[in-house]
């Protein structure tokens, strides 16, 4: 049994990951202790360090897969050997003038570092990040205007080399370094990869400064803690011997039997509480880690959504009064000490007021970042077992990049992308596979027919700018008011690659909003047919095919060119299709039974 190597942490990093989280409390103790024992009884734990595949599937196929995806367990060792040859390199970058530092990634390869780029302020002399996971053209364009090749450092991240996303970021952002620096454009790039991809070929031939090797043993969601997440963190100054000390305590921590082990503790959490129909974990935070919920939701969806089962996780939405709660959420909430936590203490004590199963994950400060990447990783692998899961394979992922690739070619046959009519059109909003006279009314019979334990997501091809998603976050508050089911909310084509398995594999508990924009700005992509536009329209359509062939219950709103307005119009119309009272009965008296035959409060 490989366990992880003796850390020699700080007396704060112990301190940090020895704190005693808030049990889920009530009835629920009793489900979560029958989850840890049953999962102890089976030596879980010991199995999980053993790498004993077997604790997930029977398969010895699947199990020689699960086999190639667990160097996530002591990754954090290799990393804490690479601390000091990273924090020399950032130094060199930043002794170059280099002012940014732009992320091109997607999912496993970009949410960590978007995590990081929200929870760390950057040190004084070091660039700022960018994190680029987007094929919209505005937001490429905006990051493109905002930088200068001459200062800028862009990281190229792929773990399989060829992502279809990262390939076209690179192809425009190193067009434009050759055009300003010439043949000194390779010394603007570095490259994170696996061994023998395509990626790591291009970095030697075009004279990247660097290529980061990661090992080929970890998948993408659980990757924060290799060379993914840490060569952004030390570029822009975090202190990664504190991360890593933090995380490797954690990981410690971790190894150990029954109730004192964190990440067994969440996990066993989660499967009791999945067991019992609460299978919507809505995870709450303090301020300054408020981006975690994005990394922690492609962890939980990709890995547990699948074979029509799985674990809905729910990150960035706004709180509201435990009415407005069904009896299918499990929260979460991770509280940093030195927050103002006034509003996020006063939802929790709510929510346990009303009966909602809560768990508290105290963090001193944000460097416990470090500790909960790899708690949330091990409580994962957990959730596998205890619900009979494989959570390190995505089957259905490559269905919606199979059907983009579709529309592409016939895209570069025609000319033309795929177009029909829309089944309501008002208000300068069309709607496309919903019946109605109105768009009003159209809407209204959607969300009329969700049903309580259903979810309501928005898959937004739109421009990844605050005020669209400010304006996505009120949506989503209203749908889940009147509708009084969990809603979630994320850009496209971002969420392809994090809870997009969770969409076609997982439960069919979804009720899909996609929302398209026309794109007034074009940004061409060298060497390619096609520009950034197209790109996205052809993955919003095939990942819109890729819904409809599961039977998923899924519709598309045209926003038009006015995104931010059409949003606004969107709520508008959603508020008054779907009333207050309309759905509450229905969802009041489903949340009584549910408690009753669980005898667990209300």
């Amino acid at each position: 049994m490989r366990l992880p190597r003796s850390a020699q942490p700080s007396t704060q990093a112990v301190r940090s990951v020895n704190r005693v989280e808030a049990s889920v409390g009530g009835a629920y103790t009793g489900l979560v202790s029958d989850a840890l024992n049953e999962l102890n009884s089976r030596g879980a734990v010991a199995r999980i360090w053993a790498r004993d595949a077997s604790l997930w599937t029977d398969d010895p196929a699947r199990q020689h897969l699960i086999e190639q995806r667990l160097g996530w367990l002591t990754v954090a060792d290799l990393m804490a050997d690479q601390a000091l040859d990273l924090a020399s390199f950032a130094l060199e970058v930043a002794a170059n003038w280099i002012e940014h530092v732009v992320l091109c990634g997607m999912g496993g390869s970009s949410l960590c570092p978007e995590v990081l780029r929200r929870s760390f302020t950057g040190r004084l002399g070091y660039p700022r990040l960018w994190v680029l996971d987007s094929t919209d053209p505005e937001t490429v364009d905006r990051v493109a205007r905002a930088t200068d090749p001459e200062r800028t450092l862009y990281v190229i991240a792929s773990k399989s080399g060829g992502t279809i996303e990262v390939d076209s970021l690179f192809r425009t952002f190193f067009a434009r370094a050759q055009q300003a620096l010439g043949d000194e454009a390779g010394e603007h790039f570095i490259a994170i990869t696996d061994p023998k991809t395509s990626l790591e070929r291009l970095g030697q031939e075009s004279g990247f400064r660097r290529v980061f090797i990661n090992p080929p043993d970890i998948g993408g969601r659980y990757s924060a803690l290799s060379y993914f997440g840490m060569v952004p963190a030390a570029l822009v100054g975090v202190e990664l011997g504190d991360l890593l000390a933090r995380a490797r305590a954690m990981a410690a921590a971790c190894s150990a039997e029954g109730a004192g082990n964190p990440g067994l503790n969440l996990g066993a959490a989660m499967v009791a509480m999945a067991r019992t129909g609460r299978d919507k974990l809505t995870i709450l935070t303090s301020p300054s880690v408020a981006g975690f919920g994005l990394w922690a939701e492609q962890l939980v969806a990709e890995s547990t959504g699948k074979e029509g089962r799985g674990i809905i996780p729910v990150a960035g939405e706004l709180p509201g009064s435990p009415a407005v709660y069904g009896a299918d959420r499990f929260f979460v909430v991770l509280r940093v000490d030195d927050d103002d936590n006034e509003e996020l203490d006063d939802t929790a004590r709510n929510l346990t007021a009303a009966g909602q199963p809560l768990l508290t994950l105290p963090l001193r400060d944000v460097y416990d970042l470090g500790a909960e990447f790899f708690r949330w990783e091990f409580a994962t692998a957990v959730v596998g077992a205890g619900l009979g899961i494989n959570p390190f394979d995505e089957p259905n992922v490559q269905e919606s990049k199979d059907n983009t690739a579709r529309v592409l070619a016939e895209y570069e046959r025609s000319g033309q992308l795929p177009e029909e009519a829309p089944t309501a059109l008002d208000a300068g909003l069309a709607v496309y596979g919903a019946d109605g006279p109105t768009v009003r009314e159209a809407l209204g019979a959607f969300l009329a027919a969700g049903l309580p334990g259903d979810y309501v997501s928005l898959m937004a091809y739109l421009p990844m700018v605050d005020e669209i998603d400010d304006e996505l976050a009120i949506l989503q508050q209203v749908i889940r008011d009147r509708t009084h089911l969990a809603t979630t909310r994320g850009f496209g084509p971002r969420f392809l690659h994090s809870t997009g398995q969770l969409h076609k594999g997982g439960p069919n508990s979804g009720v899909f909003i996609q929302l398209t924009t026309d794109d007034e700005t074009r940004v061409a992509i060298p060497q390619r047919p096609y520009d950034f536009g197209v790109l996205k329209a052809a993955q919003a359509a095939g990942d819109l095919q890729s819904l409809r062939e599961h039977g998923r219950r899924v519709i598309r709103v045209h926003l038009g060119a006015d995104a931010p307005g059409g949003v606004k119009r969107l709520t508008t119309a959603v508020s008054a299709s779907v009333p207050d009272e309309s759905v509450s009965p229905l969802v009041d008296d489903a949340l009584s039974f549910v408690s009753s035959a669980l005898d667990l409060p209300r």
